[in-house]
């Protein structure tokens, strides 16, 4: 099959981490062409079908050449069994018109995973409200009344920006409420942006769990990114350590409860992050830690991963 890969530049992978790459070595290992583009090379043009310059790559072994340019032609991605967007984040206005794009070659055709209507439809912070039996207490607001309100309730609490990533622009308050108003201020911008505010869960001292569901099914195994020091945050990129665990009891229950209705709505890969026993966020647009698990367990995530690319393009 022909599988082109929609991602970031390729010099910026680090391969020994980074998840698309593993999801293309295991392409090409079972024989698949692997092909890439930016979400800047697609275009579309009055009359005709959505394209991009691609590049058809070869995997080269390498740790530092890692991949080898055969042909960079002008292709239609109709023309590719399947669309893989794996764009990372921030979901920004050019994510956005690209799920667009991405959406006008699936009515010509193209088999897009994870599907780009469902990108839009699950902002990765807001998609827990629907899953609120998993939750810790969650407030989602411009209002500092509301927010000074959810802290005299519960008065240990996380602040977040909605569209933050990898740990950024977290803080927490405990009960003295040292700092709220700066930080609502500074968050919400006097009002004008919506945040979100979560009673503390102080399990992550034991890890921000990344529990990767493929296919509507649980990897057996997630990933705890434990804080280092005084740290708050688990992320990888503020510093967390990433330690592969069995799922617990009730991991599994949130998977097994959210995978099924999540894939039936065209999410193929989802990365469910949960503190404790409480769903925090649920991580659709690239979602990571292949590498990082496999390794510590020996349980091949990125095999996992095309089994069912394979078994979706069947269907």
């Amino acid at each position: 099959m022909n599988l082109l890969f929609v991602a970031d530049p390729l010099d910026s992978f680090k391969i020994y981490k980074d998840t698309t790459f593993s999801m293309m070595r295991e392409a090409q290992r079972r024989g698949h062409r692997i092909w890439s583009c930016e979400p800047r090379h697609i275009g579309w043009r009055t009359g005709g079908q959505v394209q991009a310059l691609v590049n058809e790559l070869t995997l080269t072994g390498q740790p530092d050449a890692w991949y080898r340019i055969d042909s960079t032609p002008l292709r239609a991605l109709a023309e590719f069994d399947a669309v893989l967007m794996r764009k990372d984040p921030p979901f920004d206005s050019e994510f956005f018109y690209a799920t667009h794009l991405l959406e006008q070659a699936e009515r010509e055709g193209a088999r897009v995973f994870n599907k780009p209507a469902a990108l839009r439809d699950h902002p990765e912070k807001l998609a827990i409200m629907e899953f609120a039996q998993f939750t810790s207490p969650t407030l989602v607001t411009r209002s500092a009344a509301e927010v000074r309100a959810f802290h005299a309730e519960h008065q240990d609490i996380i602040l977040k920006p909605l569209d933050g990533m990898g740990g950024m622009g977290i803080f927490r308050v405990k009960a003295d409420g040292l700092n709220l108003g700066s930080i609502v201020e500074t968050l919400n911008k006097d009002g004008a942006e919506t945040i979100m505010v979560q009673r503390f869960v102080p399990e992550i001292v034991q890890g921000d769990k990344r529990i990767l569901v493929i296919g509507g099914k649980p990897v057996p195994f997630s990933l705890a990114r434990i804080p280092q020091g005084s740290e708050v945050r688990g992320n990888l990129a503020a510093g967390g350590k990433g330690v592969a665990q069995p799922l617990t009891e009730r991991d599994r229950e949130i998977a097994e409860a959210l995978g099924p209705v999540l894939a039936a709505r065209g999410l193929l890969l989802v990365g469910l992050d949960a503190i404790g026993d409480c769903l925090t966020e649920v991580n659709v647009t690239s979602p990571t830690c292949f590498q990082e698990i496999s390794e510590q367990t020996g349980f091949d995530v990125p095999a996992m991963f095309i089994d069912a690319l394979e078994a979706a393009l069947a269907a």
